[in-house]
């Protein structure tokens, strides 16, 4: 790889770590993985900061990288058994709060896969907000991160 394409690419991934901002709404610390390389399934885990003086709410989500994207939780059933579930009214993100979507809790699920989560590669993912509309944001594949490490490198903030 020549210099000249070191550089560009290095300048795109520090462009797409930048979190994204839209009418008050803020996205930051986003990573996508999957469970193994040939898994059909994978999830998108985010922090949302609403500084707005309005309540929002996260109402939807879409990407090419799979053939369904839902928002899903994890609620303990009546045995005390963890099971994910679609979360069709959305996630609430008031006013001045945030919402943080981490393993084990509130995430982004990507179900059929159209191909493998792959290190270090960006995942285009439209965020749909009630109020504040669509945001596109890029989400970088981190298959190596532990759950409830948060970024320090400039990839996000610590809240």
């Amino acid at each position: 790889m020549s210099f000249k394409t070191s550089l560009l690419a290095a300048v795109a991934a520090v462009s797409l770590a930048v979190p994204a901002l839209a009418d008050g709404i803020m996205v930051s610390d986003s990573y996508a993985r999957t469970s193994s390389p040939v898994a059909k399934a994978g999830a998108a885990f985010l922090t949302i900061e609403n500084h707005g003086s309005d309540d929002d709410r996260l109402i939807g989500a879409s990407s090419d990288a799979a053939k369904r994207v839902e928002l899903h939780t994890h609620i303990k059933s009546d045995e005390g058994i963890m099971q994910m579930r679609h979360v069709e009214g959305g996630f609430e993100v008031p006013a001045g709060e945030g919402l943080h979507m981490k393993r084990g809790g509130d995430h982004v699920m990507f179900m059929g896969l159209n191909g493998p989560f792959v290190q270090g590669e960006m995942i285009t993912v439209t965020l749909e907000f009630e109020k504040a509309g669509e945001m596109v944001i890029e989400v970088p594949v981190d298959l190596e991160r532990k759950p409830g490490a948060m970024k320090m490198d400039g990839e996000g903030h610590k809240h």
